[in-house]
């Protein structure tokens, strides 16, 4: 699991808007959410792999919000942004995911779901998300924070990792770019049947062996 002071990597103490205070109650957000995913870790400890958090980056939001068309303000950001906070679960199978994540939605308020692996995005991403809300208790106020759960295969969050660092790689041509999307595409769809393969033998394992 990652610890806090990955997330505060995040935080760039230049930015006047996005700096250390805006991100106290998306800090303490994460804290609330991380406990929970932990606590439902407990029901399927040989399937829940990796548990991690992060913040995005002021630079982030402020990409998001010039793409949206919105004011480079604090509160254009809570309001328009649900993936300011960030969690992410790494699991043994695909059928691992959709039972954690009905574990969590036994105990989380949900506010929307995307399946990104029963539909794919066009780049070949797949993963799972879930808005969640989280309750936090700041000095005068309670306050609920959205945090976005990313819950992944291994194979997913290896492919994603790579996609990751093409999308923010500066110094290859647009062509070359092209090219290596294509092939993150082409990978896709077989990270997708190993992922399938490897629940098959999963099942069969479990079946022969009753585990």
């Amino acid at each position: 699991m990652l610890s806090g002071a990955y997330a505060k990597k995040q935080i760039s103490a230049e930015d006047p808007v996005f700096s250390a205070p805006f991100y106290v109650p998306y800090e303490a957000a994460l804290a609330a959410g991380l406990s929970i995913l932990e606590a439902a870790r407990a029901a399927m400890p040989l399937d829940v792999l990796t548990l991690s958090s992060r913040l995005k980056s002021g630079a982030s939001i402020r990409g998001k919000l010039q793409r949206k068309q919105l004011p480079q303000t604090s509160a254009a950001a809570g309001a328009a942004l649900r993936d300011i906070a960030g969690l992410r679960a790494v699991l043994t199978t695909r059928d691992a995911v959709y039972r954690y994540a009905g574990l969590l939605s036994q105990t989380l308020d949900l506010e929307d779901i995307h399946d990104y692996i029963a539909a794919p995005k066009p780049s070949g991403y797949r993963s799972l998300h879930m808005i969640i809300e989280v309750p936090i208790f700041l000095s005068k106020e309670k306050r609920y924070m959205r945090v976005e759960v990313q819950l992944r295969t291994i194979a997913m969050d290896f492919w994603a990792s790579l996609e990751h660092k093409l999308h923010y790689k500066n110094d290859i041509s647009q062509e070359y770019a092209q090219e290596i999307a294509q092939q993150l595409c082409d990978c896709a769809q077989i990270v997708s049947e190993t992922d399938q393969k490897m629940l098959a033998i999963r099942r069969q394992i479990e079946g022969e062996y009753d585990l």
